[in-house]
């Protein structure tokens, strides 16, 4: 009998140092949201990407409000007051992660902390990402925050948003999902436009040059070499030393074009053209933000798209 209630003894005791286990572990972490029983809710996205895969799931049932205007640095923004008062009343708030927006000490939090928004419902959308890490001259390391260019990062950020605003808003839960499977489908066939376009390039022509480091999770993705004027945004972008080793770079591998992105200086990248004799792709690359409304890579879906045709034909020879 004694051995019996030790054995029941010992299995209680068990299960509930389980359960306070996994209630400290990460937090709220593994807790779904808390529902509202609203036809529309009310989002909150940190920039344009999101912005964007946010409206294509939630549709007529969603009110959205982007803080970083296209055009804007998603890194350094600053927000507003009434980007606060956006966020105090929102539903949810969908953002990067992965440092975008200077991490848990950067501006998204310092305006969270600002309102009265609960944080457990701001949203991660590169929940599951392995981030990959970039350094500076002197050593510093930093997490590349553009997973969101590799469209296979872009499915993961689309099912981690589908499943919060199933959590949050499950009266609408089966529309989120419909639109989620058409949505996933498009982009399934872009990473197989990636996936053979890219591969058919013959592996030596397979050099990709740009002005940042900001392509790494895409360039691993599909096997393309890398090389870049910096890596982190510093105030020396383009520094003589830079230039210098890029220089070094094309001339052992040999690229068939540079490429610049959309929203950079051009100069350091023509300063690399002139002394390397290897011309500037034609079209501009499209790096962490879509075009503004009307332009080429309008939403994320035509942003891949878009990358991929500048890829393909300038990087061949």
């Amino acid at each position: 009998m004694k051995k019996m209630i030790l054995f029941l003894f010992t299995i209680t005791l068990s299960v509930v140092l389980a359960a306070c286990s996994n209630g400290d572990k990460d937090g709220d972490s593994g807790k779904e949201l808390e529902s509202v029983d609203k036809d529309k809710i009310k989002v909150v996205t940190s920039f344009s990407m999101i912005d964007d895969m946010v409206k294509e799931i939630g549709g007529e049932h969603v009110e959205v409000k982007n803080l970083v205007p296209t055009g804007t640095d998603p890194h350094d923004y600053d927000p507003k007051p009434d980007d606060v008062k956006h966020i105090s009343s929102a539903d949810l708030v969908f953002y990067n992660g992965l440092n975008l927006e200077g991490g848990s000490k950067g501006w998204l939090f310092k305006a969270l902390e600002s309102s009265d928004f609960s944080k457990e419902n701001a949203i991660k959308t590169s929940e599951g990402v392995k981030p990959k890490y970039i350094k500076d001259e002197d050593g510093k390391k930093e997490v590349n925050p553009h997973a969101f260019i590799d469209p296979n990062v872009g499915e993961k950020m689309v099912k981690n948003i589908t499943k919060s605003l199933s959590e949050r808003n499950p009266k609408n839960k089966d529309y989120y999902k419909e639109n989620e499977k058409a949505y996933l489908k498009k982009l399934h066939n872009i990473e197989d436009d990636y996936e053979k376009q890219l591969g058919d390039i013959p592996k030596k022509d397979r050099v990709f040059v740009a002005s940042e480091q900001a392509f790494q999770y895409l360039t691993d993705q599909y096997d393309l070499k890398e090389g870049y004027i910096w890596a982190i945004d510093t105030d020396e972008n383009g520094s003589p030393e830079q230039i210098k080793d890029l220089v070094k770079f094309i001339d052992k591998n040999e690229p068939s074009h540079l490429f610049v992105e959309s929203n950079v200086d051009k100069r350091p990248m023509e300063t690399v053209s002139k002394e390397s004799g290897v011309s500037i792709y034609k079209k501009p690359i499209y790096s962490d933000e879509i075009s503004k409304k009307g332009g080429v890579a309008d939403t994320y879906l035509k942003y891949l798209e878009y990358n991929l045709d500048v890829l393909t034909n300038g990087l061949e020879k």
